[in-house]
This record gives C-alpha cells, sequence and structure tokens, in this order.
C-alpha cells in the first residue's frame, strides 16, 4: 500500500522515459526491452515532505527518480532517524525489497517537490524470467548502489568533519577551479543528516572553511576557489588541519 493517493499519478512522458532508459537500473538495456518493462508504470507527482513509502510496509514496487530530490531514511525502535542518502535523477531504490517480495527496509520522503516512476515488481519479475539481461542489468544497478554506500561508511571513518562538507559542497559543482557560487539543493538540515552531522558540527564545519574563502548565505555558497575546496576534500586530516589553522 503506498503513502500517496491516485490522484498524483498520471502517464508517463518521453522525457521521463528517456530519464528512465538512462537511469543506473535500465540503462544497459535496449530501448524496446526498457519500454516494455515499465509499460504498466506510472508518474507520481508529491511536494517536499509528502511521504513515499513507509518503513515496514509491504514492497510491491520500485521507484526511480524523475525530478527533485528523495530522502531514504530508518527509524530506530526508539524514533531516532537516520538519513541512508539524498538521490536525485536517475536514482533508483526499493528493487531488492520489491523484487523479492519483503517491506520496505527504509522510509522515503519528497525532500523537494518530486516526479518518480512507479514501477511495479509483478512485471518485472515476469520480465526477469523470460529476458536474463534484465536480471543482470538490475544486478548491476545494486551492485553500483551497494558501492556507493560503502564508499558513505569509507568517507564517515577516513574524512574529519570539515572534509565530509567539503567533498558534498564540490560534489554540486563541476568546476576544478576559480570562482563558483553554489546553490544548495535542500535544507541544513537535511544536509546534516546526509552527512552524518548534528546541525551544529554542520555550522561549525561552513565556519571554518571562511579561512579559504567559502562564505555560505540563505541557499546559497560562495567560493573563492574550487580547487582549493577540491583539495581540501582529498588532503590527509593532517593537512586539513595545517590548511585551516587561523
Amino acid at each position: 500500500m503506498s503513502a500517496w493517493g491516485a490522484a498524483m499519478q498520471s502517464k508517463l512522458t518521453a522525457t521521463d522515459l528517456q530519464i528512465i532508459a538512462c537511469s543506473p537500473v535500465f540503462c544497459g538495456l535496449l530501448p524496446g526491452l526498457v519500454d516494455e518493462v515499465v509499460a504498466p508504470a506510472t508518474a507520481v507527482s508529491l511536494r517536499r515532505q509528502e511521504p513515499i513509502v513507509r518503513q515496514g510496509d509491504p514492497a510491491s514496487a520500485f521507484y526511480i527518480v524523475i525530478d527533485g530530490w528523495v530522502k531514504l531514511y530508518r527509524n530506530s525502535a526508539s524514533g531516532d532517524e537516520s538519513i541512508i542518502e539524498i538521490m536525485s535523477q536517475g536514482g533508483s531504490f526499493g528493487e531488492v525489497d520489491a523484487l523479492t517480495g519483503q517491506t520496505y527496509f527504509f522510509g522515503a520522503d519528497a525532500a523537494s517537490d518530486v516526479r518518480l516512476a512507479w514501477i511495479p515488481a509483478g512485471h518485472v519479475i515476469r520480465g526477469i524470467a523470460a529476458r536474463p539481461e534484465l536480471a543482470l542489468s538490475l544486478m548491476r544497478s545494486i551492485s553500483q548502489h551497494v558501492h556507493y554506500l560503502v564508499q558513505q561508511v569509507e568517507q564517515l571513518k577516513a574524512q574529519s568533519v570539515v572534509q565530509r562538507v567539503a567533498e558534498f559542497l564540490v560534489s554540486l559543482s563541476p568546476e576544478k577551479e576559480g570562482p563558483c557560487t553554489l546553490a544548495l539543493p535542500y535544507g541544513k538540515v537535511l544536509i546534516a543528516g546526509q552527512l552524518g552531522l548534528m546541525p551544529e558540527s554542520l555550522s561549525r564545519a561552513f565556519a571554518r572553511l571562511r579561512s579559504i574563502g567559502v562564505e555560505v548565505g540563505a541557499g546559497r555558497v560562495a567560493v573563492n576557489d574550487m580547487a582549493k575546496l577540491r583539495q581540501l576534500a582529498a588532503d590527509s586530516r593532517n593537512a586539513v588541519r595545517a590548511t585551516l589553522q587561523p
């Protein structure tokens, strides 16, 4: 059972289908096969903070982000929330749970206004039985996702707080050097949760980054030199301490 109603659903557009075909789940398949697999899928439009799936609900479908940002999270027995990942266009979630007939291991909320592809698992399972290449494509996508999560754990263990914040800012821009203005994609509380930080730790990290020319405003960040920020994210902890000395 979904957390959203039928009024929020619509047909997938040609642009939606292009994004779906380029997502890691289906990018290795021929376009005709992708169209066949997602034939019963629909688009779902939700406003910021609306729930998409709830942790523990039966998983009968998986999702691909067409536009916007989605927050994946886990609630502990005590009610504390831990953010697993923030997903953007092309990201998929729920495949393993839906295709194995489990309940959703996580909850998912709209972190901004979002448009999603809702893909029923039953049709995909029948497609896997007839098309082995579909199973391989799904396995490849799941493997990539596992690698991403392992990298996130590695960053939590190996990088300092300031480096994690620097790495996040670097991910928002393709610029290699020179000045750049970055738009924060969502609120600072959500950014802190994504990076495994308390909001006050994020604020302190932003303050420390001022020494290398990073100024944080309301929803925007001005960077004097992206090369310095990239170097800080890649340096050892000792090098970072030396760089940020007053």
